[in-house]
């Protein structure tokens, strides 16, 4: 079989398996079409997702659907005030031994598995919200110099409740800039609302079939790495990090006048991977910059700081990437 061969194969298997993955979890979840593709994308390009919505809108249940369609190690953390660093990471115990001798042992946290659950993430401290970082970053912990390596494929899935803000801290720059997407989860329509009760009051639930497991989606990955990337398209990703940032040359005036600090370079990288998902879903085996203007406010509104006068006016990034977008040219 020649490489173009092999490679349309490879196109195929992946739009058809992508397409399985959002049915099965379709089943579980109404509506929400937006967040379900964020999450999938993110859990196949390897990156973290910040979920951000109110309660009861089934952010738990959509990541033990994606879990049990994926058929990968689901664990939730719930954070509070109190939790410590070590409550997530694990800790070092000191057992006897024959003789009477003693032995370190290390007992892993929770954070050893492959999709976590970090809900409400915003009410523990940013010390314990630290233990996190080397994890998102480097799918690894180390306690006590010794490094651990966690199994892949690894994701988490954090969620924060933009309404209560009372004994909440906010995530540390350096955090969420390890997010690949920060998604909003939106109050469902009428119509979908009377489907939720339909489903989960009036009739059976439906079952999810796991259609993947890890090592195939590792092996995904893989492929998208065999997605072409042209100069053009790589440059319009910079060119919209960088039109982020106030002293930028395509930055809007708007940008100049109540944003901080733009974007970081994680961000184009992130441009660029959630890009080549989206052209596989779609069956091509190369990046357009209609892929990276898709996911352009996923990526680009947790990271994009507003100083003192964009919070006073309460400029949404929303609508700053959005404006950002459509001034910014195809030829950067």
């Amino acid at each position: 079989m020649s490489d173009i061969a092999a490679l349309e194969q490879e196109i195929t298997s992946f739009k058809a398996d992508l397409a399985q993955v959002r049915a099965e979890v379709g089943k579980v979840i109404v509506g929400q079409a937006n967040v379900v593709e964020g999450v999938v994308t993110a859990l196949l390009c390897g990156g973290h997702v910040l979920l951000e919505g109110v309660p009861g809108l089934g952010k738990t249940e959509l990541v033990k659907a994606l879990s049990r369609a994926l058929d990968l190690e689901f664990r939730r953390i719930q954070f509070t005030p109190d939790l410590m660093p070590a409550d997530i990471i694990g800790t070092t115990v000191m057992n006897s031994a024959a003789g009477g001798g003693y032995s370190l042992e290390f007992r892993r946290g929770p954070i050893f598995t492959q999709l976590l659950l970090a809900d409400e993430i915003n009410r523990a401290t940013p010390k314990t919200q630290s233990a996190l970082l080397e994890t998102m970053q480097e799918g690894s912990v180390t306690v006590g110099g010794i490094t651990h390596q966690l199994v892949q494929p690894f994701v988490v899935l954090a969620t924060q409740n933009p309404l209560e803000q009372e004994g909440t801290y906010p995530l540390p720059e350096a955090q969420l800039d390890r997010f690949l997407f920060k998604l909003e989860v939106p109050f469902p329509t009428k119509a979908e609302l009377s489907e939720v009760v339909s489903r989960t009051l009036l009739r059976p639930a439906n079952n999810v079939t796991k259609v993947m497991d890890g090592p195939r989606i590792v092996r995904l990955r893989q492929v998208l790495d065999r997605v072409v990337v042209a100069d053009a398209v790589r440059d319009y990703a910079v060119g919209l990090v960088c039109a982020t940032h106030p002293q930028g040359d395509a930055a809007t005036d708007k940008v100049k006048r109540f944003v901080r600090w733009g974007a970081s370079p994680r961000a184009a990288q992130a441009l660029v991977r959630a890009g080549r998902v989206r052209a596989l879903s779609q069956g091509r085996a190369h990046l357009s910059i209609a892929d990276i203007r898709h996911f352009a406010g996923d990526v680009l509104r947790h990271r994009v700081i507003f100083n003192y006068d964009g919070q006073a006016e309460g400029v949404r990034a929303e609508a700053l990437i959005g404006e950002i977008v459509a001034e910014l040219p195809e030829s950067v």
